[in-house]
Parts: C-alpha cells; structure tokens; sequence
C-alpha cells in the first residue's frame, strides 16, 4: 500500500494516478496524550491503519499533480544519514576535495553514522529553500528507509523485519568547513517522498534502480545493489547506538553525480518500485 499527508494534513491512499482521502481513519489512532510516546503515532499504528484504510471506501479523490505532498511521515524522532556508502561516490569526493573537504575520511565505520535534525524535514510539494546563496547547495539523492517498530541492538537477521516502509530522500547539504551535521540540517534539507509504500511492496530493496535530473538533465544514475553497507547492516549498526522507533528514517547514502542546485532549479527523482516526485528550489524568505 501507499500512504501519504498532503495539503492541511489529510492522509490519502495512493491508487493510481489519484490519491484518495482516507482521513476518517485516523479515529482508529490512541487518543493524543501528554508526554507524547517516542515516535511516530500513525507508524507505531500502522497495521491498524492500513486495515482500516482496507475496509473504508473513499469518496474523495485528488489527481496526484493536483496535490500538495507533504513528507510521508510527520514525527520521526530522528533521521539518520550514512556516509559516502557508494564506492563511486567515495571516489568523487577523493577527487574533489576542494568541495568536499578533508574533515571526513576513512570508512564508513570510521566516520560514523550522522544526524539531521528533524526540523529540517519536508515533502517533495514543500520544496528546497536555499539558505546560503553565496554557498553550494548539493543535491544527495537516496533510498529513504522508515522503522516500523522500536528495537536496540538489532541483529542484521532481524533488520528488515523492523522496516515499514521506503520512500524518496533527498539528503541535501550546503558545502563548507562545519560539522557534516550542521550543513545538513538547514531547514527543508531533508526531503522525502512522495509517500510511503510500504515494505511488502518491495521484494528487494538491495536492488533498485534510482535516478535524479535537474531541469531534465541527468546527474545521478545507479542501483541500491552498489551499496556498501546493506539497508540490512545499516539498521543494525544504528541501533547499536540509538534505540529506532517507528518513524525513525535512514537516508541511506548516495551514488556519484552529486552536484549544485540553485533557486528555479526542479528536480526530478525516480525510485523503481516506489515513484518519481520533482521537488522545486527556491529562494529563502
């Protein structure tokens, strides 16, 4: 199934080229309470979601480019970036370390996983906005991963059992001398969608192609196959450090080809198996 938020908050049901309202469903979420539990309510509900949203038949429906798309999971506790997890693109920064600097070498494992702050979350419909026009904005595009139920120390056995669905990501980053975690989490840096499909719709996702265009010119091009670490050893290697609840993402790494965007830029992002969604730069207020 695909879910997704969009215009004032309403949850649709992906079917085709429409997306239907299903918001009545929510009625089946846990009354909101104070302290709010950790996570993401509709993720940490979500088999009772879909089945509600099973056994409704809804009576209004939105053509797709009609909408606006909001980021497919609204409370995430956090959003974990891995670093430079393609051989390709590991490369491209050895090359260009006028751009990418030298703050970060060594392996994956050596550098750490990174946080962005979830502040900086958005849907394709909200956009990038360009903080820093003086600066680089790059375009990262990669395999969004959401986490279904909580877990700490999970074995890579047991990983995907913990993953509800997949999405879109674009991992966005101004280029300078700081913290890679401060670049990366200006806010609308860190977008997803279109929606969520969820993670019985994808047999595979060690194997998908993906793709990102700016203005119809081709930047990045690969599989997820060309990962070096799994979607598998990522969520177990996280959870050594931070207990994952549901709605936690992992933006799982990028391939070559990243490179600059800036305000009336558009682009166009492809996941097999999952969409396309064309996100739009503009100008900070």
């Amino acid at each position: 199934m695909r879910i997704c938020w969009f215009n004032d908050n309403k949850l649709g049901l992906v079917d085709g080229a429409l997306i239907r309202d299903v918001s009545a469903v929510l009625k089946v979420l846990p009354a909101p309470r104070y302290p709010a539990p950790k996570g993401d309510p509709l993720v940490a509900n979500l088999e009772i979601v879909l089945m509600a949203i099973a056994a409704t038949t809804p009576t209004v429906s939105y053509r797709i480019e009609d909408v606006r798309l909001l980021s497919p999971i609204a409370n995430p506790t956090k959003i974990i970036g891995t670093p430079l997890n393609y051989l390709k693109h590991v490369e491209e920064a050895d090359d260009n370390r006028d751009v990418f600097t030298m703050r970060y070498q060594g392996s994956i494992e050596e550098q750490g996983l990174f946080l962005k702050a979830t502040s900086a979350l958005v849907g394709c419909g909200e956009g990038v906005r360009v903080r820093f026009p003086t600066r680089r904005t790059d375009h990262e595009m990669e395999l969004g991963v959401v986490i279904g139920k909580m877990g700490s120390n999970i074995s890579e056995a047991e990983a995907l059992s913990h993953v509800a669905g997949y999405a879109i990501a674009l991992d966005m980053v101004v280029r300078g001398p700081e913290d890679r975690s401060l670049r990366k989490s200006i806010d609308t840096y860190a977008v997803l969608g279109p929606w969520l499909v969820t993670a019985d719709e994808i047999a595979d996702a060690g194997r998908l192609a993906f793709s990102l265009s700016v203005n119809g010119k081709v930047r990045q091009a690969s599989n997820t196959a060309h990962m070096i670490l799994t979607v598998a050893r990522q969520i177990s290697w996280a959870s050594r450090f931070y207990t994952l609840w549901p709605g936690d993402i992992i933006m799982t790494g990028t391939c070559e080809g990243v490179g600059p965007v800036v305000a009336g830029d558009v682009m166009h992002c492809e996941i097999e198996g999952i969409g396309a969604m064309d996100v739009r730069v503009s100008a900070a207020d």
